[in-house]
């Protein structure tokens, strides 16, 4: 592994010159500006505080960045991972967030030897928009409070909704709610082509947090800003007791899973943004790696990020020196604007979060299988998105993945028998009927195997089956055939067999298709007629 990171690097900063470095400096600068939002925010919302999303979206840049399988990935605090981490807050506090941090960033590195990254590839993508949407209607139910400035009760999202909706959270505050709308308006207005050097995000928190000072809203903000890469509150190793491993493996599956996934799936597309090469094994290496690291700071657990990585890749962006750009921005921000940043009402993060959260969902992905009807899709879709906010995200994708392979062997479990007298080549056999199998013949489909060969036999003395449209046969299917055989040559039928690929006719020939007496095996249909 080492020796292909020491060729990636090779590739990647070969002729690099001042030029180059001119162009990474200024793509990092750029997604400093839309990282730090970001990061302020979804300190917050996962629970932990605004100086946990910098340190995290610092460390990240720096060892992540520096350690990736591609010169594009930016990684940092997400909304997708801030939802598993306030359940594991709520469940175990900070400090067990940090140690789920590091065992689950051990365990993703684990999956990089293991060479597990392109199993990912192997979710189908209604079960990732499912997810998507589930983790952004979590993120915005999760906002509700800093939005309107009530103070919900209940267990769960759905549950602190109610309440608000019933109003015993409280009447909702009209200041929190205009600074929170502010952000929401200057976002949704925001010029794109602007959106580009200047994120929407960062000019709507300046926006809102220059109008509540003028007009002197007493309303609750991020707070103080500490000007140190440690923590005061961090992981130590003599916070993990061993002992007591087995009650955080939920947890430490939950975000070792949402890492790989998300940091994998971020990689494959911003791969094809910018036509370069991805490792998925590499990029498992270094995302563990940095999520062993950054709780000994303080900070929460990282993934790659879309968002920013494709601000990275559009702002020209050429070697991973971007990400770590952008990493010592932040650093640089929490240092000079600390002072500034705890003045930032949490209502303009919250306004943040909405937008981002809307804007997260795969729209045309959505659309798309709605608008066509693919019933199967969309049942795919609606069961993950639920069981996401109902459940977490480990339970929604072992739901969304074994509801698709249960749909697809319904569907492959289909079996056909077509009747003819007439070849492929179209020529007429009236002394014979030909029945043509189509479809697996395995454990699923038997119960109506009999049934159709009933009924291919019908009151015929010569009966050919071809199998040239039966692509795999299990052992379930190698008996029924054979005593299906074996009935019709016992009535008096003259039966023959044909067109099996290689893989059915040995699986047959293993099961004593060979022994059947007065059964004429060959290889197709034409030597059959021709004898």
């Amino acid at each position: 592994m080492f020796k292909k990171y020491k060729t990636m690097l090779a590739r990647e900063f070969k002729g690099y010159n001042a030029g180059a470095f001119a162009g990474d400096l200024m793509a990092g600068l750029t997604v400093t500006a839309v990282a730090l939002p970001l990061a302020l925010a979804f300190g917050v919302s996962c629970g932990a505080d605004a100086a946990a999303g910098l340190i995290t979206a610092i460390l990240a840049g720096l060892v992540i960045g520096a350690l990736s399988g591609a010169s594009f990935q930016i990684s940092g605090p997400t909304g997708a991972m801030s939802v598993v981490i306030l359940g594991v807050i709520a469940q175990f506090g900070l400090k067990g967030v940090f140690i789920v941090s590091f065992l689950a960033g051990a365990l993703i590195l684990i999956c990089s030897f293991l060479k597990l990254g392109r199993f990912v590839s192997m979710i189908p993508r209604p079960v990732i928009t499912g997810f998507t949407a589930g983790i952004a209607l979590t993120i915005a139910l999760g906002q509700v409070d800093n939005f309107l400035g009530t103070t919900s009760v209940g267990e769960g999202a759905i549950a602190k909704l109610v309440s608000v909706l019933t109003g015993k959270a409280g009447a909702p505050d009209f200041r929190t709610v205009l600074i929170g709308g502010i952000v929401i308006l200057v976002m949704l207005i925001w010029p794109k082509k602007w959106n580009a050097r200047v994120p929407s995000s960062l000019v709507g928190i300046i926006v809102a947090t220059v109008i509540n000072l003028i007009l002197g809203f007493d309303i609750a903000t991020v707070g103080e800003i500490p000007k140190k890469l440690f923590l005061d509150v961090r992981l130590s190793f003599s916070d993990i007791e061993w002992s007591h491993i087995g009650g955080y493996i939920s947890p430490i599956i939950s975000i070792a899973a949402l890492g790989m996934i998300e940091s994998l799936l971020c990689g494959a597309s911003a791969s094809r943004m910018k036509n370069e090469p991805f490792d998925a094994d590499l990029e498992l290496a270094a995302q563990g790696i940095g999520n062993m690291i950054i709780p000994f700071f303080g900070g929460v657990p990282a993934t790659a990020a879309i968002a920013r990585t494709s601000v990275a890749i559009k702002s020209g962006a050429r070697t991973r020196v971007c990400g770590i750009v952008h990493a010592l921005g932040l650093l640089a921000s929490m240092f000079l604007l600390g002072g500034v940043m705890a003045k930032l009402p949490l209502a303009a993060l919250a306004g943040v979060l909405l937008v981002t959260a809307w804007r997260m969902n795969e729209w045309s992905e959505i659309r798309y299988i709605f608008s066509h009807r693919f019933w199967g899709a969309i049942a795919k879709f609606l069961l993950t998105m639920i069981a996401t906010i109902v459940f977490d995200l480990t339970v929604a994708i072992l739901l969304g993945v074994g509801f698709s392979m249960l749909l697809f062997i319904i569907r492959s479990a289909k079996l056909s028998v077509d009747l003819s007298d007439v070849d492929e080549n179209g020529d007429s056999h009236p002394d014979h009927v030909i029945a043509y199998i189509s479809g697996p013949i395995f454990f699923a489909n038997l119960g109506g195997l009999d049934e159709k060969l009933e009924k291919a036999r019908g009151d015929c003395s010569s009966l050919i089956l071809s199998f040239r449209g039966v692509p795999a046969v299990d052992t379930s299917g190698v008996e029924a055939i054979i005593e299906g055989l074996e009935r019709l040559i016992g009535e008096g039928v003259s039966v023959s067999v044909c067109g099996m690929n290689e893989t059915v006719r040995k699986m047959l020939e293993r099961g004593g298709l060979a022994e059947c007496e007065g059964l004429v095996i060959e290889s197709s249909l034409d030597k059959i007629l021709t004898k």
